[in-house]
């Protein structure tokens, strides 16, 4: 323990320009790590603390840290499939390969290859979400808030009427709020029901007193949260007859057939077959792909989306369209897009599954790892109330939890698990089988 303010220690300190050129590294980088280690090294003496006794070890350890991406792969053992913070939806290996070949080099992301003229990047998946939707036309942009933006912008500004349910004016992750993303599209928001009842002649009187000034009904799907007991809403099959158009934000994007954990969740096709004038949702949740938003409905209202100067804002990049191309594709064989869409695999995981790599992992951990069980979550704002129970693994460290997470998070790649009842828990419903010996060794450090 040195002496605290110890001048001798103080002058001691090399000069930062000194330490940086021991470093192997390019100069601005150098000087950084250089400056870092000795302001540690200068806090630790102030305060009376332990200096390091190999400054230049201290200052390569840092030059690493600075040289590591920002943005990382991380190991999901949260048992959360649709996590908005570790990035939503994992990709399939097949929209994986496709962003790479969009990556590598040059694409024909708006060139027409047979005419040679100027093609549409809206071209690559068009006739796809038609096709897996029954929609007459399609477009996608760069998310879900934006496709409800673009949606609303394109049926009702400037200054004509969009009704929405009391119910339904929600706020989700991020600040996003239905009845500011209305005033941003330039639509007026005119309000009908209660909280947590609205029938359809509550629609019905807003449409007759709006005439020809109403631009649309918004139906949004509540993703993140459920009303229960005594609520009543309207379908939107029963909002479609009344020959208004009806922006369907169906939220989390459901395209697949049989999975029983989304029977709750309002699919697609449903509201494309009710005769919505646009359905919008994100790419990234229960669809399994990259960030998107997706508008799919009939001819004349996906047009005029097309031609609203927002689309031109709001568009997708060619990397994320390469994506989405590859996700719906597989869709086109539902069995294959069930075994190859993560999120739907992970949905679909058996307890026979998840308890053979369960027990793979504590394994691998030692004696410290317990088999106990615990519930998995949806996440991303769909499907709150389920609970998807199986094997997790318990360590039973001779530490603190947080500090067992925290030193988790770090390793290489960082692991991210939860802390439950006093212990670390390692969830295998969001793990791949690939990545159980990686979290095994990623726990060598703090065991």
């Amino acid at each position: 323990m040195g002496a605290r303010n110890d001048p001798s220690a103080l002058r001691g300190l090399p000069a930062v320009h000194e330490l940086a050129a021991q470093l192997d590294a390019p100069h601005a980088l150098a000087v950084a790590a250089a400056r870092r280690a000795i302001e540690e090294q200068r806090v630790a003496i102030r305060e009376g603390g332990t200096a390091s006794d190999d400054l230049a070890a201290r200052a390569q350890a840092l030059l690493a840290q600075l040289e590591r991406p920002s943005l990382q792969r991380v190991l999901n053992a949260t048992g959360v499939i649709v996590h908005t913070n570790l990035g939503r939806a994992p990709l399939a290996s097949t929209a994986r390969a496709a962003v790479t070949r969009a990556a590598g080099g040059y694409s024909n992301l708006e060139l027409d290859l047979t005419s040679g003229a100027r093609g549409s990047r809206q071209d690559h998946v068009e006739a796809l979400l038609s096709e897996l939707s029954g929609a007459e036309a399609g477009l996608v942009v760069n998310n879900g808030a934006a496709a409800v933006l673009l949606a609303t912008a394109a049926l009702a500004s400037p200054g004509r009427s969009i009704v929405v349910s009391r119910g339904q004016l929600v706020e989700i992750g991020g600040g996003f709020r239905i009845p500011e993303v209305i005033a941003q599209s330039g639509a007026r928001l005119v309000e009908v029901g209660t909280t947590n009842r609205t029938r359809l002649r509550d629609y019905e009187r807003a449409a007759a007193a709006s005439g020809d000034d109403l631009g649309a009904i918004l139906r949004v799907h509540p993703s993140n949260f459920r009303a229960v007991g005594f609520v009543e809403e309207v379908s939107v099959e029963d909002l479609c007859g009344l020959g208004v158009p009806v922006i369907d934000d169906v939220g989390s994007g459901v395209l697949a057939d049989g999975i029983l954990a989304l029977a709750e969740e309002p699919a697609i096709r449903r509201s494309v077959k009710a005769g919505a004038a646009l359905v919008c949702c994100s790419g990234d949740k229960l669809l399994g792909g990259p960030q998107a938003g997706l508008l799919v409905g009939r001819g004349g209202p996906v047009s005029k989306a097309r031609s609203h100067p927002l689309a031109r804002a709001l568009r997708i990049d060619k990397l994320s369209l390469a994506a989405l191309e590859a996700t719906l594709t597989l869709y086109r064989d539902p069995q294959r897009a069930r075994r190859e869409i993560p999120v739907l695999t992970m949905l679909e995981s058996t307890q026979m599954e998840l308890t053979e790599r369960c027990a793979r992992l504590a394994e691998a951990i030692g004696p410290e790892a317990e088999i106990t069980r615990a519930t998995a979550k949806v996440g991303g704002g769909a499907l709150p109330l389920l609970e998807l129970e199986g094997p997790v693994v318990a360590l039973n460290l001779d530490a603190d939890p947080v500090a067992v997470a925290r030193s988790l998070r770090q390793a290489d790649p960082p692991v991210i698990g939860r802390v439950h009842d006093g212990r670390v828990v390692l969830d295998p419903r969001t793990l791949a089988d690939d990545e159980v010996s990686l979290v095994a060794a990623a726990l060598r450090g703090p065991r």
